[in-house]
């Protein structure tokens, strides 16, 4: 069973308009309404491909129950920790000749209610996988990952990373399974622009020597590169396509990722999955259908 983990989720609420003007009446053309997050994202990506898997999070009030409501209903299996106090985010984003995002803050987490959280991990049984998606609500430490998958440890649990930052050097020094960063969270680690292949590369073996087993790093139209335990560096090219909408890319790659590791056991094949998995939301509106990343993972073979 995987396990992906979402501290925030969110109501995302989509307006497209042709252009936004701030000051101004703005009419949007098409609304859509979809429950938002990292881990919630991959674990959609997860039901396309049939893999088995529990969305955990926090949620709160009437907008939480929303979520729980509209994931139930697509068919994804929750459990979720219902909050006594706050609301869940909605968050607004505007598609238009830019993209405008305004994000609510997330809902107050309390110790007990985290530690509701540690006693469901603890059901977690041999051969589970964790996936920890996103940013750590301010309420929470920074070395809240770390906190985590120290409980994890010795356990035979494949825990996955994909958050920025802090949290993310923290999580590092409890030895991940494997970690997803893109060139642009590389910049913000690094505190540098423009980074290029090798760049991606060298970066790629600090953070592995920071304490990462595997780090997978996007490099959009690119591709992506691999790097793997035993120090082997594996690069897929991206199929090429029209890109359509490249939200949600990132969190497609490190399902197709999961779901070739799982199918084959090979790095190679989760890489290339995870390519094809990343491109085709990119070629998408939405998320991707297996039929998409499947017929382009014909195309690399």
């Amino acid at each position: 069973m995987v396990y992906t983990l979402t501290f925030s989720p969110s109501i995302d609420y989509v307006m497209e308009m042709d252009r936004l003007t701030p000051g101004q009446m703005n009419r949007a053309s098409s609304t859509h309404i979809y429950p938002g997050g990292k881990g919630i994202n991959v674990s959609a990506v997860l039901d396309t491909l049939g893999v088995e898997n529990t969305i955990l999070g926090f949620v709160a009030g009437f907008t939480g129950n929303e979520i729980e409501r509209i994931l139930k209903k697509n068919g994804q299996k929750t459990d979720f920790i219902h909050l006594k106090n706050g609301l869940s985010r909605i968050n607004v984003k505007v598609l238009s000749s830019e993209s405008t995002e305004l994000n609510a803050p997330a809902p107050a987490i309390r110790k007990d209610e985290l530690k509701q959280l540690n006693d469901k991990l603890t059901r977690l049984t041999d051969g589970d996988a964790l996936v920890l998606s996103g940013a750590i609500p301010s309420c929470l430490p920074v070395y809240t990952y770390r906190f985590i998958l120290d409980s994890l440890k010795d356990r035979n649990i494949t825990t996955v990373v994909d958050t920025t930052g802090d949290h993310l050097l923290s999580a590092l020094e409890s030895r991940p399974f494997l970690i997803k960063p893109n060139r642009e969270e590389l910049g913000e680690l690094f505190s540098t622009k423009n980074i290029s292949t090798n760049d991606a590369e060298k970066y790629a073996h600090t953070l592995q020597d920071k304490g990462a087993r595997n780090v997978l790093i996007s490099l959009d139209r690119e591709g992506a590169m691999l790097l793997c335990e035993d120090g082997t560096l594996l690069t897929r090219e991206a199929p090429r396509g029209n890109v359509v909408n490249p939200v949600g890319a990132g969190d497609s790659m490190l399902a197709g990722f999961i779901y070739g590791w799982l199918e084959s056991g090979t790095y190679d094949d989760a890489l290339k999955t995870a390519v094809c998995a990343g491109s085709a939301a990119a070629f998408s509106s939405g998320l991707p259908a297996k039929d998409d990343i499947m017929s382009l993972r014909r195309l690399l073979s």
